[in-house]
């Protein structure tokens, strides 16, 4: 019984000590999906994906791979620091027309599963593109920022704005939030 017991625990023990964390644990994308809104055919625009480190030692992206052969991927090989951001590009080549989907894995060093990120848009003939364009159609804006980091400290109550309540909880819950700066696709 005692070495039943004893192998349970160098069991036990062995597992906790070789488990890996989970891609959520170490980083953090400030957004997993890029709706690249309308493209023009054969015109293949470049995406980027902004991860943080929210772990406490320095991230590694040990691979961002596409899962098809129309989109190319890059990413922050070098490592990065606890805090501090990378990215994960990806262009998708927009040869044929109609809606897409299309998914990248990103593999970080000590996570023991694989984190997936996607790009979606619709591909307009160029003339329908054109006419689209012309008629004042724009894009979604693209997230590069930073994650948004939630904060630390409860906020603080606030003050009835006019005798309204809501519009003072409204207001102190503006103060606390991060802002994302939105920005737009490159361009090649």
């Amino acid at each position: 019984m005692k070495k039943l017991f004893l192998s349970l625990t160098a069991l036990a023990l062995t597992t906790a000590l070789f488990a890996q964390k989970k891609a959520d644990e170490l980083a953090k994308f400030a957004t997993e999906t890029i709706d690249q809104g309308k493209l023009k055919q054969n015109f293949p625009e470049e995406v980027k994906f902004i991860v943080t480190n929210i772990s406490k030692e320095p991230l590694i992206i040990e691979q961002a791979n596409p899962t098809c052969g129309c989109t190319i991927g890059d990413y922050t090989k070098t490592p990065i620091a606890p805090g501090q951001t990378g990215f994960v590009s990806a262009k998708f080549n927009a040869a044929g027309l109609g809606h897409f989907e299309k998914h990248l894995t990103v593999k970080f060093a000590g996570a023991d599963d694989i984190k997936n990120i996607v790009i979606t848009g619709d591909v307009l003939p160029a003339e329908e593109y054109d006419k689209w364009k012309a008629g004042g159609g724009t894009n979604p804006a693209i997230v590069t920022a930073p994650a948004p980091v939630a904060p630390t400290t409860a906020a603080p109550a606030a003050a009835p704005v006019n005798g309204n309540p809501a519009k003072a909880k409204a207001k102190a819950k503006t103060k606390t939030t991060a802002a994302v700066k939105p920005a737009t696709a490159v361009k090649s």
